[in-house]
């Protein structure tokens, strides 16, 4: 490396935020660049440590070359880094934004000391990039006349698409909402994951030759064995999109609903009207202006909904957790270099506490009913506390504490529940297996469905994951489509 002793000169420096309460006014971007040299000082940091489990089957799943392209911003090699980090990373823009880093979990520099601020560096490169001019299309150089035929434009689908076309295939992408990037551009609010990022990469890869079908259902538009029939290989790249649903009393009144319909109808309705949200509901949009939210469910989408719903003007907000509150350091439950579940303070929880005085979060809460106002509204709900156990060689169970119930007002529910898998419509008609929890049976690292020319990556083969691990799953299909297509003069390198 080329500072053997930087990580005992510089101490970790991450990105510097806009106060909570200035940056709930917009839907911006809220983090703000450190300097050339502060950002070099945070590559020089970067150990030689032998075994650099970051790029480990614990750290990044795209097998990004951390230490390399660190040792390059240290150097101030921007351009070498980022040829580096495009080598196993499609879209290194949107993961030094959303992913959640378990590259920095691994981090060899992270069993004693704050690791290296790997996800930051990341964005960073791929930013300078793109300001740099280097991020242009390049077209391939020769055309093999394969079309390949890919549902879905999330990003594995992307990440496909962009592979397969450097192969010289004809590719063209089947996206149903009105715009492309699924998850990236609808699953994932504006102020953590700029649209115009989004717009831009595609851009790119629709300049080199990359064809879009927006506002095509395949399933209801196109009979997905057309497709078959048309193209040389077809991948399902359709994410997990089945939300788990919580079937209690009072489901169906007005006011509750799923996270990713309140998080797509506001991401569309900001765009739509260049960048501005209005006060109340129209063409879809759900306002949470005035109203007492609870989002019930944790992970990013349940933060996602209350950094929205603070932008939007809410009255209060609360969010419920089922687990217990998670430990503030590693347990002997999640050793090093394992991912952990540790309790912090996300952007939204953030954002809650500077306006209304208090983290949202309550743990070990389980809603047991959904009250309304007599004329089909919510009007709250009512909750017991649970108690957490677990026996030896099982998994852990609650039971409810007796007398720990409660009653809550709300004006509107976020489920953010997680997914249970891809729609299946679809995949029935398209006659593929599935796995036992109801995702495209294709075994990993092949991604070949039951079906000829049918392949699946991403969400839709391996359920509700991370976009880096979609990116993962895309290149890696990629790479088998283009075996088959071309036997095994097949041109892209391994995934």
């Amino acid at each position: 490396m080329g500072k053997p002793t930087g990580f005992m000169e510089y101490g970790r420096q991450t990105v510097v935020d806009r106060e909570p309460l200035e940056r709930i006014k917009d839907f911006d971007e809220f983090h703000e660049h450190l300097s050339d040299q502060d950002r070099k000082d945070q590559g020089a940091r970067c150990m030689d440590c032998g075994v650099p489990f970051c790029q480990s089957n614990y750290g990044c799943p795209v097998d990004n070359l951390i230490p390399e392209w660190n040792d390059l911003i240290y150097k101030g090699k921007w351009e070498d880094a980022l040829w580096r980090l495009l080598k196993t990373n499609n879209f290194p823009e949107f993961t030094g934004r959303v992913c959640p880093a378990p590259c920095e979990s691994a981090c060899v520099l992270g069993i004693n000391e704050p690791p290296v601020t790997i996800k930051d560096n990341e964005a960073t490169i791929a930013d300078r990039g793109y300001d740099s001019g280097l991020m242009i299309p390049r077209p391939p150089a020769v055309r093999t006349g394969k079309r390949v035929a890919i549902v879905g434009s999330g990003p594995a689908g992307l990440a496909a698409a962009d592979q397969l076309n450097k192969a010289g295939h004809l590719v063209t992408v089947y996206e149903r909402a009105d715009r492309i990037g699924g998850l990236l551009m609808y699953g994932i609010p504006n102020m953590k994951l700029d649209k115009a990022l989004v717009d831009r990469r595609t851009g790119i890869l629709a300049a080199e030759g990359i064809e879009f079908r927006t506002g095509v259902a395949v399933g209801l538009d196109i009979d997905p064995n057309d497709l078959v029939e048309e193209f040389d290989a077809v991948l399902l790249a359709c994410g997990a999109t089945n939300p788990r649903d919580l079937p209690i009393p009072g489901r169906d009144l007005n006011g509750v609903h799923f996270a990713m319909e309140f998080l797509h109808a506001n991401t569309k309705t900001l765009l739509d009207l260049g960048g501005t949200i209005p006060a109340g509901s129209q063409n879809g949009f759900i306002s949470a202006n005035g109203k007492k939210v609870i989002v019930i469910g944790g992970g990013d989408t349940g933060n996602d909904c209350i950094g929205t719903s603070m932008r939007h003007g809410c009255s209060q907000l609360a969010n419920f957790e089922l687990l217990p509150k998670p430990a503030s350091e590693r347990t002997s439950e999640y050793p090093w270099p394992t991912y952990p579940r540790l309790y912090k303070q996300d952007y939204g929880h953030e954002e809650v506490d500077a306006k209304f005085g208090s983290d949202p979060r309550e743990y070990s809460i389980l809603t047991k009913e959904f009250t309304g106002d007599g004329s089909g509204n919510l009007s709250g709900l009512r909750t017991v506390r649970v108690k957490w156990e677990k026996k030896p060689g099982e998994r852990p169970s609650f039971t409810e504490i007796p007398g720990s119930e409660e009653e809550w007002e709300a004006d509107l529910v976020l489920l953010a529940l997680g997914f249970l898998g891809p729609e299946q419509a679809i995949l029935d008609q398209i006659e593929v297996d599935r796995d036992p929890r109801s995702n495209v049976a294709a075994e990993y690292g092949h991604f070949a469905t039951s079906k000829e020319k049918v392949f699946a990556a991403g969400d839709a083969r391996r359920g509700q994951s991370l976009v880096v691990w979609a990116i993962k799953e895309g290149r890696g299909a990629a790479y088998q489509i283009d075996r088959y297509l071309m036997g095994d003069e097949g041109t892209l390198q391994g995934s």
